[in-house]
């Protein structure tokens, strides 16, 4: 016979569900052996379906925001409040801009070259 130290079976509310479960005894001393102060929230379906992924949570939307695109003028949204010092781009120009500047190593952020990429002016300063 296996002895619980005093645990008794205890009926919990899922908080994702709402539906009733049991944390046993044998739970609650496994918990125990752990370290685990905190009852479980969930029902073993919902932790199991928390675990893959599969959680009942809501996918989190983005504010989006009406754009030009600097590229092609096209209508497009944007997951950032677009500012008119810094150009805008549809997805389909960003990509193309991305892979035309992922071609060269030499390029800094703005698109053009960094100067201190060449060695001549490396020696001139030294």
């Amino acid at each position: 016979m296996v002895s619980y130290n005093g645990y008794q079976d205890r009926i919990l509310t899922c908080r994702d569900c709402g539906n009733e479960f049991t944390f046993t005894a044998g739970e609650q001393e496994f918990f125990a052996s752990k370290g685990l102060t905190n009852t479980p929230g969930r029902c073993p379906d919902c932790r199991a379906a928390r675990r893959n992924g599969q959680g009942n949570r809501a996918p989190r939307s983005r504010e989006q925001y009406d754009a030009i695109c600097a590229s092609c003028g096209q209508p497009t949204t944007v997951p950032f409040m677009p500012r008119e010092d810094r150009p805008v781009y549809c997805s389909d120009c960003f990509q193309s801009i991305r892979a035309s500047r992922s071609g060269n190593n030499y390029g800094n952020r703005d698109g053009g070259y960094d100067r201190r990429s060449s060695s001549q002016d490396r020696n001139d300063r030294w």
